[in-house]
Formats: structure tokens, sequence, C-alpha cells
């Protein structure tokens, strides 16, 4: 039996849940008979909040059976494979490693070892300790990185960070703009460089990350509203700095959804300011208490600038509009930039990795 392609099978089941289960890690699930390697049922966590994989698994199994669609097995001859260390303690839901144990299952596969100190090897101990056979280590790598963002809060203790900016062909994100828009309005437009694909591919962004963040400057300016509507997902918990307390109370990032708007993460403030606290370390440390475990800084260059000279960010997406020059304006940070590069719309987007 080969271990790494129900490992594999188990990634791209998981990915099902990429926009919904955060902050929990994307997981997936596969049940196979030993004796003609048969995929008896295949599940994997779908929401925050809701049932894990393994359980999934296992109701998709069962459900199989009451269809008439499978004889009932002996669970002792099948294998579980699951990208992720099951569970062993009781949170939302029970333990997975509990439940596996229950079900009688003779083997489990896993992908790799869940770094949250509630689980932590301690999972694969009390299904060892159960009689069942264990390995660990499976496409280890290609595990980790699905939950790149769930380690990071896990193992550094702050949120995985990704910064976004759209620059001209010459080196500018933005013409000069006056500030001072005390009215949460609009003085006056900004450059636009982005193509609607590009800009949906933006909102897969803030679909992927838990939460968003900007300047004062881009608040004043843009009244942005921050929210995710090009894409599939939940909207991002908007973040922002405000040293000086100029930011209007009516600005659009602090408008509250309505019933027809996506809901965003349930039990965490839907807007954070920062006002007196707003150095970089201080800001990451705070999102990781509040169990955030992503952020995606899209400006301003003030910003990205500081975060770029702190050193402590993990991804970087560079657009470049090679047919757009103005001459002089507002400088996008400077980066060198790779050779490879993604065309779209004939915007070249570069993806850079700390």
């Amino acid at each position: 039996m080969n271990y790494a392609n129900y490992i594999a099978k188990c990634i791209e089941i998981a990915r099902r849940g990429e926009y919904y289960v955060a902050p929990n890690p994307m997981v997936g699930a596969v049940l196979v008979r030993n004796s003609d390697e048969c995929v008896l049922a295949e599940g994997w966590h779908e929401q925050f909040g809701g049932p894990h994989a393994e359980v999934n698994c296992f109701r998709n199994y069962e459900s199989r059976i009451a269809k008439h669609e499978w004889p009932a097995v002996d669970l002792r001859d099948c294998t579980l494979f699951v990208s992720l260390e099951p569970c062993c303690h009781y949170g939302k839901t029970p333990p997975c490693a509990k439940l596996i144990i229950e079900k009688g299952v003779g083997h489990v596969v896993v992908g790799m070892s869940d770094p949250n100190p509630l689980v932590a090897g301690k999972g694969v101990q009390m299904l060892r300790e159960a009689g069942i056979k264990v390995e660990t280590g499976v496409l280890e790598k290609e595990c980790r990185e699905l939950n790149k963002r769930f380690l990071c809060l896990h193992e550094k203790k702050r949120p995985y960070v990704v910064l976004k900016w759209a620059q001209t062909a010459d080196g500018f994100v933005d013409k000069k703009r006056a500030t001072g828009a005390s009215n949460g309005k609009h003085l006056n437009g900004a450059l636009p460089i982005s193509t609607e694909k590009t800009k949906a591919l933006v909102h897969k962004m803030r679909a992927e990350n838990m939460a968003i963040m900007v300047g004062t400057r881009t608040v004043l300016l843009d009244n942005p509203r921050l929210r995710n509507t090009h894409w599939e997902g939940r909207d991002p918990i908007r973040v922002t700095i405000d040293r000086h307390g100029i930011i209007p109370s009516n600005a659009r990032i602090f408008e509250s959804e309505t019933q027809e708007e996506k809901k965003s993460y349930n039990g965490i403030e839907p807007v954070i300011v920062y006002r007196e606290q707003s150095d970089w370390p201080f800001i990451l440390s705070d999102l990781a208490g509040r169990n955030i475990h992503s952020v995606l800084v899209e400006g301003g260059p003030r910003l990205l600038d500081s975060i770029l000279k702190s050193g402590i960010w993990d991804e970087m997406h560079i657009e470049v509009a090679p047919e757009i020059k103005i001459g002089e304006g507002v400088s996008a940070p400077e980066v060198a930039l790779p050779e490879a590069f993604e065309s779209v719309d004939g915007h070249r987007l570069y993806t850079i990795y700390q």
C-alpha cells in the first residue's frame, strides 16, 4: 500500500475547508480497506466549530452502509489516513483519537504531528496505548505547507504575515494625494493599477488569511471596507493603527455586518485598532493572543516599509503593471524582484518567501 498516495488524497480533500476552518487547521481523512485498498470513505474538516475530518469520515462510511452501498467491514482490517495527528482533548468537539479507538480501527497513518500543546504527540500516544499501529511523518513537508498559517501561530507564537501591493512599471503605488479626510470620505481616487482579475486574486488572499491590515493614511485616503466580495469565504478581521486618534468614527472599516453579508470570525472582534501600543512585535503578539493565525498587510507603503525593516514577515506578493508609468508619486517599497513571475491580464505577479 502506497501511504503517500492516500496522505496526498487527505491533503487534497482537506483544502475543501480552506476558507471556513480557521483558526483550526485544514485536515482530511481517508478510510481504506487493507485487503484490496478499497477507499471506504473520506471526510474533511468543513468549518470551524464543526466535526473534525475523522468524525466526518466515519459518518460518511456509516451512511454508505445504511444506504447499502457497502457491507459493514471489520475496521481492525482497515487503515485510517489523516493529514494531521488526531486530537486527544475535549474542545468544541470530543477527541478524535478516542473516537478512532472506539471504532476499532487497526492501523492509522498520520501525515504530521499537531504542534498545538493540547495535542503535540498525545493523540498518537493515546492510539498506540490502545494497541493501534500508528505511523507518522508521511508527506510531512506537504502537510506542513497545507497548514503553514496554523503552524506559524503555534510554533512561532505569531500570525503568518503576508505582504501585498500593486505598483506601476516605474515603481509607484499611487499618485500623490492630500490627507485629512475627517469625514471618512474619499478626497480623491487612488491610482487604478490592478485589473479585475488581479483584484479577485487579492480577495482570494483576503479569504485565505484571518485578518487584513492597513495603515492610518490608507484608511483616511481610501476609506476602504476591507471585505471579501470577489471570492468564496469569510470577511477578514479588519486591523489598523490610529496613534493620534484621527480616523473618523464613520470610516467604512467600522461598518457592522448586515444579514446579507458573510459572517466573519465568531468570537473575535471584527475591527481591531491599535493606538498607544502600535509597534509591530506587539501587534503580532496581540493578534496571536486573539487566536488569529494570519494577517494580510495591504498597505500603505509606510506600514509595509516598517514591517520590511523589522524582518518579521513570511510571504510577499507584488503586482507590477508593465504598461503603467506615472513619472512621480508615492514610491513602492524597495524590493529586489525575482526573475520568475506569473502573468495575469498582462500584469506580472511576483511571490517572495522569507
